[in-house]
């Protein structure tokens, strides 16, 4: 069975190979997760440093760990990155914080990556979006058709789990980096989103790794926040809860900590919405 499964990630590596050929350029839509390290690693790799290149927005929805790890990638592979500032906290329509929130976001970091790409003639805008991406509610990919932006994993039949092996085949060091989707998930639908708000999580969240919890969701409910955690790390969440939580809520600054007892569910805050507005 392991075999099979090697066979048929070589044919999809095959297929994200080919997808590069023939392609002038490739600027990708960078986050610093391995989804999008992975692309932008084939892009310098096939297509050389000239014709590859990341670009990553900064804004209060990242985290500035996640920044850092995005260049040092960068660095580290010789390949050139570009930030730039997005605007999105400054949107209405964004902080106010709608189920429509992460097309906002994705509208104006494409219009900031296509104001790039002015200076690179020819390249094509991609994003690390994968086969297992297209199962769940994401609005943002709406404005990824807008922007005729290219999901090169999607086109060669690449799960999160290819992925994965592919990077860590490649030695890639964010291989087995958890899941770190953008802050403002961490709100429920219709809760004003700020800066402030933004780095309580961040804050919150790092504090957690410290104490070894890496993969972590801390949902922002306003005057009290509530830890998720993979199921089976809670009961060592639980032996350490009391002095975690007097530590969050010290440097934090939240009124209250709760545990969520069944664990981490990523996409947890998009249940309440309704089959309408999912499709």
């Amino acid at each position: 069975y392991l075999r099979m499964q090697k066979v048929k990630t070589d044919i999809k590596e095959k297929r994200l190979v080919d997808w590069f050929k023939g392609k002038q350029g490739i600027i990708v839509a960078f986050s610093g997760g391995v989804d999008s390290a992975l692309l932008l690693f084939f892009a310098r790799k096939v297509l050389g440093k000239e014709n590859a290149l990341g670009v990553i927005a900064k804004s209060g929805s990242l985290k500035e760990k996640d920044y850092r790890l995005a260049v040092d990638f960068s660095q580290k592979y010789d390949i050139k990155l570009i930030t730039v500032y997005s605007g999105e906290l400054d949107n209405p329509d964004y902080y106010n914080n709608s189920p429509l929130r992460c097309y906002f976001c994705k509208t104006e970091v494409y219009n900031r990556i296509e104001d790039v790409a002015k200076d690179f003639p020819g390249f094509a805008i991609a994003n690390g979006n994968n086969i297992d991406d297209q199962s769940d509610y994401r609005p943002g990919n709406k404005a990824a058709s807008e922007h005729n932006v290219f999901s090169p994993f999607v086109e060669a039949g690449l799960t999160k789990n290819d992925i994965r092996t592919i990077a860590k085949k490649y030695g890639l060091p964010v291989w087995d980096k958890p899941a770190s989707p953008c802050l403002s998930s961490r709100f429920p639908y219709g809760h004003k989103i700020t800066y402030s708000k933004l780095k309580q999580v961040e804050v919150a969240e790092d504090i957690l790794g410290d104490y070894g919890f890496n993969e972590v969701r801390v949902r922002h409910f306003d005057d009290y926040c509530k830890i998720e955690v993979p199921a089976e790390l809670i009961p060592k969440l639980e032996s350490v809860f009391d002095v975690v939580s007097n530590v969050i809520k010290e440097k934090a600054k939240f009124e209250k900590v709760l545990l969520d007892t069944e664990g981490l569910v990523s996409g947890k805050m998009n249940r309440v919405l309704s089959k309408e507005v999912v499709s």
